[in-house]
């Protein structure tokens, strides 16, 4: 919240989405104007009610989020049945409640999910304004997809929200539709290079040039980054993040199975298992694509304090545009 209107967002524009907040930051919600927040339980509601009672609040809701990476309802959400009695208990303690979120997680390949969490939305609009509600907020959540070759692409995802919000949510009918729209926007704005600082060879495993008469080995690649820093999607996106090499290998050049570890001295730094690459050395970088969502902005979890250096770059294509 200080960072945003450090940067000149209004509070007015300002929605705390988190549903599990610290006393601490619903006080500083309260004292810097921030009105809008969520909340998915009693308790949380009794917390705001006591340190924001002023507060105009968001009812977060489960979401259909099986096939989904993240699946953010074993953690946050209200189930349709309990939503009723939260908008009764809300009224009660004179509290406002203006919309409904959800968020159905990470890396969801059914656009449906969206259309089916739309229309529960629907009937929680329908129950909140039966007790005296004025329901005019709908957050749609993020997770939206920012690759050109993920599963679904962001374009079909639209087209199914776009259709269910005609349905249940048509222009004019007075809510403002919200959605969070980040790891869309910045999964391909960045690209990270890492350098290999170590590395072990491994015999006694199959190499795929078995005709060089060379012993078979696999080799082990130690990084200056792992998962608990930029590639913590590794951990909690369960991607497999692919390299780029400096020097495209030639033909004849062997490969040899390898995997990329990070610095961390444990057994869960592995970025990387079951790549096929030339023989690399000490001092090699590697470069991985569409690094932008949740690795920059992030420090080490395990407390480390390593600088990145951020490169902006242009391609003289785009330096020709006119805006």
């Amino acid at each position: 919240m200080e960072l945003v209107q450090h940067i000149g967002v209004p509070a007015s524009k300002i929605i705390c989405a988190n549903p599990c907040k610290q006393v601490a930051q619903i006080k500083y919600a309260a004292k810097h104007g921030v009105r809008l927040l969520s909340f998915d339980n009693e308790v949380e509601l009794a917390k705001v009610v006591k340190s924001h009672p002023s507060a105009k609040m968001v009812l977060c809701i489960a979401t259909q989020d099986s096939h989904s990476l993240n699946h953010l309802s074993l953690r946050f959400g209200a189930s349709l049945k309990s939503c009723r009695h939260l908008l009764e208990n809300a009224k009660k303690s004179h509290v406002e409640v203006v919309g409904v979120s959800f968020h159905i997680g990470s890396g969801c390949p059914d656009p449906q999910a969206y259309a089916q969490s739309i229309a529960d939305a629907r009937l929680v609009f329908q129950m909140g304004e039966e007790l005296g509600h004025t329901m005019n907020i709908l957050d749609l959540g993020g997770g939206f997809p920012g690759l050109e070759g993920a599963k679904v692409r962001f374009e079909e995802m639209a087209s199914v929200i776009n259709s269910a919000l005609d349905l249940y949510f048509p222009e004019g009918c007075g809510v403002d539709i919200l959605a969070e729209l980040g790891r869309y926007y910045v999964t391909s704005a960045f690209t990270v290079a890492v350098s290999i600082v170590a590395k072990r060879e491994v015999l006694d495993q199959a190499s795929r040039e078995e005709q060089t008469g060379a012993a078979p080995k696999s080799i082990v690649y130690y990084l200056d980054e792992g998962v608990y820093g930029v590639f913590n999607s590794v951990l909690f996106d369960n991607t497999c993040p692919t390299p780029a090499l400096q020097k495209k290998p030639s033909a004849d050049q062997p490969l040899y199975s390898s995997s990329l570890w990070g610095p961390a001295v444990e057994g869960c730094d592995c970025v990387a298992e079951g790549l096929w690459l030339p023989q690399l050395q000490v001092g090699d970088w590697l470069v991985f694509d569409n690094m932008g969502a949740y690795t920059v902005d992030t420090k080490s979890l395990l407390g480390g304090t390593q600088a990145r250096r951020v490169t902006y770059a242009m391609s003289r294509l785009a330096c020709s545009w006119k805006y």
